[in-house]
């Protein structure tokens, strides 16, 4: 894109003061502030005005949704252990690594995946994950191709930290990166920011934007040369994270479902955690700020809480699936957030409270966009240890207890 066609588009949604400095810019910032300009989605704009004018969509007639429990998958554990396998052998099954953070709330300034959870030798957190990879690796004999999405921030780095430690002893040749999208953030008046004098301020799309990403980054082929049918996603903070676990990926195959998800018993009513739901006789997840305490204190005639099992981010869709909805835009979410800026005269401003909109697609918007969705329950102490927190509840210290509690040796 050239300047004449950037400021033209810019015209036509009132957002030429991205321009403003363009005269004083080298011919590289010049070339990569276009560049930004040209991969603009001025549709973002469109839904930061329905947002002032209407705030966030109001949710449909939300109702309980059960689980296959530990216990029923006990029972069947060799079925579904046996199905899962033969997926795996056949090819059919991938994992998509979210890994486009940052550990800055550990204090920590590289991306989340490099912080050490060891105590007396290194251990990252993508170690960690690598090795619970590593054993459905040997009991399938077969490696699963894995897909990293980091983000403009931290994809040198932990494309280079992986090369370094000669990817945890993964066939790299099963390993693929890409970039997670970056959306714009814009002032209360629809503006959008520049974090400097050639640059669009902007931020990772939200964790729903990973399969148009990995879509654009050009995987689309592979996964269909490949015969991929199925993409387990999870996230990176989740050290016991089981990645293609056979026995979930059987149980969802068997059960004729198009999309699974791990789930937790709540550990009380009040836990801050996202809940596996119906909505409009769809699956989806309700936020534990948006229950009613009815609903988050009624119990089924079993005594288990009606709203029960809280997603820990480990979801298995159909690749076929995921193509067909690419048309169908997810639903944007717009938070307000402190944004870093530089004013009309060339100043950076910090602001200390939330002064900016970030646009933010959510997975969780993705299985309510599913026919239905195996609610699959798994053992929160031998498989939910987030990292996110230096210490206290889901922390650094929590996730190291219990990684011990699993026999790994830190």
């Amino acid at each position: 894109m050239n300047y004449t066609e950037a400021k033209a588009k810019l015209d036509a949604c009132g957002q030429t003061h991205l321009l403003r400095f363009y005269d004083t810019l080298s011919d590289t910032e010049q070339y990569q502030l276009l560049e930004q300009i040209a991969a603009l989605d001025v549709h973002l704009l469109d839904v930061f005005a329905d947002f002032k004018g209407k705030g966030e969509t109001k949710r449909g007639k939300l109702e309980p949704l059960g689980a296959l429990t530990i216990e029923e998958i006990t029972d069947n554990k060799e079925k579904f252990k046996s199905a899962g396998l033969e997926a795996i052998r056949q090819g059919k099954v991938g994992a998509v690594l979210l890994a486009g953070g940052m550990g800055t709330r550990l204090g920590f300034d590289k991306p989340k995946g490099m912080y050490n959870i060891g105590l007396t030798k290194q251990l990252s957190i993508f170690e960690c994950l690598i090795h619970n990879l590593m054993q459905v690796v040997d009991e399938a004999g077969a490696f699963v191709p894995l897909f990293v999405m980091t983000s403009e921030k931290n994809d040198e780095d932990t494309r280079d930290f992986f090369e370094e430690n000669k990817y945890f002893g993964y066939n790299p040749e099963y390993v693929h990166f890409f970039v997670q999208e970056m959306a714009p953030a814009v002032d209360p008046d629809g503006k959008i920011l520049l974090e400097e004098k050639g640059r669009i301020a902007t931020s990772p799309n939200g964790n729903g934007g990973w399969f148009i990403s990995l879509v654009k980054a050009g995987f689309l082929g592979l996964l269909q040369r490949e015969g991929i049918e199925w993409l387990n996603i999870f996230a990176v903070d989740n050290v016991l994270q089981r990645i293609a676990d056979p026995c979930f990926i059987g149980a969802t195959l068997l059960s004729g479902c198009e999309s699974g998800s791990k789930v937790v018993s709540k550990a009380d009513p009040q836990e801050r955690v996202g809940v596996l739901c119906l909505e409009d006789g769809k699956p989806s997840i309700v936020e534990y700020y948006e229950m009613t305490e009815e609903m988050i204190h009624n119990r089924e005639a079993d005594g288990r809480l009606s709203y029960n099992y809280g997603v820990i981010l480990n979801y298995l869709f159909r690749v076929d699936k995921l193509t067909e909805l690419m048309n169908n835009r997810l639903q944007v979410h717009v938070v307000n957030k402190k944004v870093p800026y530089i004013d009309e005269n060339g100043t950076l401003v910090k602001p200390e409270q939330p002064n900016a909109y970030k646009f933010e697609t959510l997975v969780l918007d993705m299985i309510h966009l599913q026919e239905n969705c195996l609610s699959y329950e798994v053992d929160r102490k031998k498989e939910f240890a987030p990292v996110k927190n230096p210490d206290g509840v889901d922390s650094v210290v929590s996730a190291r207890e219990l990684l011990q509690q699993n026999g790994v040796a830190l």
